[in-house]
């Protein structure tokens, strides 16, 4: 297999990720309770628009590279309590990372230098969100 079909493969099922937090945070946006569930739902609304800019720039990355886009969406992790929601959002965010930093080292092989840089800057978002999602968790009760 090419290093590009290599990667293609795997900004494939970055996409599918990218639409699985899409829809995890929209939905737990929906499911927060109790007394922080204005900030939290805030919290959650304001990821989705990140994810969903990640998703166009994969999206549009596999079809520069001659690959079709994946339309696949993973299940979303049920949780009961809002400190669950925040939980498995954390753990999608170190997913993320550990996903990405392989796909720099194929881009790398690749030859692949723009996606290279850009996957740098997506590693930097989500460990914003990865940082920002501890903060939250940190004394939490």
């Amino acid at each position: 297999m090419s290093n590009t079909k290599k990667l293609i493969d795997g900004l494939n099922e970055d996409l599918s990720a990218e639409y699985q937090a899409v829809v995890m945070y929209q939905t737990y946006a929906s499911l927060v309770t109790g007394p922080y569930r204005q900030e939290l739902r805030a919290f959650f609304e304001s990821e989705v628009p990140d994810e969903l800019g990640h998703a166009a720039f994969l999206a549009d990355k596999i079809v520069a590279l001659g690959g079709d886009p994946t339309t696949e969406v993973p299940k979303v992790p049920s949780a009961k309590t809002n400190k669950e929601m925040l939980e498995n959002a954390l753990q999608a965010e170190i997913e993320t990372i550990d996903r990405y930093m392989k796909r720099i080292d194929q881009a790398d092989e690749a030859g692949e230098l723009s996606v290279k840089v850009r996957l740098e800057d997506l590693v930097v978002d989500e460990s914003q969100h990865r940082d920002d999602i501890r903060r939250m968790l940190k004394d939490w009760q």
